[in-house]
């Protein structure tokens, strides 16, 4: 056998036996995933009401206060006016009944005229009216992740969106850190 023969075949021996290690090493070695892959991610979403206060100037009309609360002053008058105007009327005893019952009828005339008086004696002034109004608006509270590992799926809810993978350690998902 020649020199060059012998080389090729001591060069071709190692080749093969250096192949052979390698692909039983990637056989035998530990094939378990490092990262579950991300398949979907949907926000979870809650209605968060906050509350404000909401002032405005508005006009408001009021009543003056009443200085005759019993309207005396108009039942006086109009008894007075009422009673002299019967006073003109009739003449013997229908002359007293005709002063008394102008008397009777002109005070209370008088008393409900003083009473829509003092009603309409109104102002008008301008008060700050407050209340507290709601505003609405959604905030993400976390979010619903689909994962696979191998051929397996699963769903997990997670604190913060996860990206495209999540990492693994021995097999399960690692979700410190959220």
């Amino acid at each position: 056998m020649n020199k060059s023969m012998l080389s090729g075949i001591v060069i071709g021996a190692i080749v093969a036996t250096a192949g052979g290690a390698i692909a039983g090493y990637n056989a035998l070695s530990d094939k378990t995933p490092t990262h579950a892959q991300v398949l979907n991610v949907v926000e979870i979403k809650e209605n968060e009401r906050t509350p404000r206060e909401v002032c405005q100037q508005v006009a408001v009309t009021r009543q003056k206060p009443v200085q005759d609360q019993h309207q005396v002053l108009g039942s006086v008058a109009g008894a007075v006016i009422g009673g002299v105007l019967g006073n003109q009327v009739g003449g013997g005893t229908g002359k007293k009944i005709a002063t008394v019952a102008g008397a009777a009828a002109g005070g209370y005339a008088g008393n409900k005229t003083q009473e829509r008086i003092q009603q309409g004696n109104t102002y008008t002034t301008t008060e700050q009216r407050c209340e507290t109004v709601y505003d609405n608006h959604e905030k993400v509270v976390g979010y619903q992740v689909d994962y696979s590992i191998g051929d397996k799926n699963g769903t997990v809810r997670m604190d913060r969106h996860p990206g495209d993978t999540i990492p693994l350690q021995d097999g399960q998902l690692v979700l410190a850190g959220q």
